[in-house]
């Protein structure tokens, strides 16, 4: 004799399913889909917003949040059933990423309580589903393999059918018009470079670890910036700094990538100008490589900001440096952001 069937879950008001979605694929649509069974509306909030293109991080929030849309009004889901929330990246505050979480997902909720967290626990990349302990966890039955980083790694190297066998089919009709764009180009171009660049070490008998420094010089309300020419990254943002030489100590390397990099006069001592310092050790900072950086803020106090001797230098107003993130090469903008949140 068997027992009574146990009570069907009770359908909650809001579901929230947290990913970068870059790009979405066709587990995470079963996802979605499935969480549309257990609950009212869905609130997709997508990670990695606001950031530069990258071969990891390739689509806008605005882009994939238009694909997510296409790909579920395709499986015939009512526009009104699913809401989006953009987050930024928040290297090394966790607790400014979950209050931006919470925030916009309150902004639709309205005071609501009656929240569930959809996800599945498949390994430390999904520990954020248990930073959110006021919202029930819901884990999902699809079980899947596939990963956007497949679905990338097919993409660049122009195996688009792979792709296709990846994804829904709105999903690659964006890719596919995505493929002949220039941003496309500079992206195969980014690719590519990293690809030699990490063949270029693979036989090491062990992972090297890269060690650099860098400098945030600040004076009168500005930072002191330069844009890069080069790959990875070209035309984006960063502070000066590079690789540590063999015979210098971090110090003497970030002075030396600040004056050589934006031609600040040698005579300003920058380091009697030192304010503060930091590790800034997130694994996956940089792309070419497990890449640890020691950076130094120089204060240079306030007057007119000295005139710079290179043309890639630039002085920009903190306000705008700040409000910008999308412009900024790796994880620059978190540091710099660090550095002045210190006051």
């Amino acid at each position: 004799m068997t027992g009574p069937a146990p009570a069907p879950r009770r359908r909650r008001t809001f579901g929230v399913y947290i990913g970068r979605f870059e790009p979405p694929h066709t587990a995470h649509l079963e996802v979605m889909l499935e969480a549309l069974g257990s609950v009212q509306k869905l609130i997709v909030v997508i990670g990695s917003a606001r950031a530069a293109r990258t071969p990891k991080n390739p689509f806008t929030a605005d882009e994939r949040q238009d694909i997510i849309a296409a790909m579920l009004a395709e499986a015939g889901v009512p526009k009104p059933r699913v809401l989006f929330v953009h987050v930024r990246d928040y290297f090394y505050n966790e607790t400014l990423w979950l209050s931006e979480v919470q925030r916009g997902v309150q902004a639709h909720t309205r005071g609501s309580t009656d929240v569930a967290l959809i996800g599945h626990i498949k390994d430390e990349s999904s520990y954020y589903l248990r930073s959110f302990p006021a919202w029930e966890f819901i884990p999902t039955h699809v079980v899947s393999d596939l990963s956007a980083t497949d679905v990338r790694t097919a993409y660049f190297e122009d195996r688009l059918e792979a792709v296709g066998g990846m994804v829904p089919p709105a999903v690659h009709t964006f890719l596919t018009a995505f493929h002949a764009t220039p941003e496309y180009a500079d992206l195969r171009a980014e690719y590519d470079y990293l690809r030699e660049y990490r063949v270029s070490w693979k036989d090491a008998p062990f992972p090297p670890v890269f060690l650099t420094a860098d400098g945030v010089v600040t004076r009168s309300g500005h930072v002191l910036l330069v844009r890069r020419d080069g790959l990875p990254g070209r035309g984006r943002l960063a502070m000066p700094g590079g690789f540590v030489g063999q015979t210098e100590t971090l110090l003497d390397c970030a002075m030396r990538k600040v004056r050589g990099e934006s031609g600040l006069n040698p005579a300003i001592a920058l380091d009697t100008q030192l304010r503060s310092q930091k590790v800034f050790d997130y694994p996956g900072r940089s792309l070419r490589g497990r890449t640890v950086t020691h950076a130094f803020h120089f204060d240079l106090g306030i007057g007119q900001l000295p005139v710079l001797g290179e043309k890639s230098a630039l002085w920009m107003p903190l306000g705008d440096a700040m409000a910008h993130p999308e412009l900024f090469f790796e994880d620059h903008h978190a540091i710099i952001e660090h550095f002045l949140m210190r006051g």
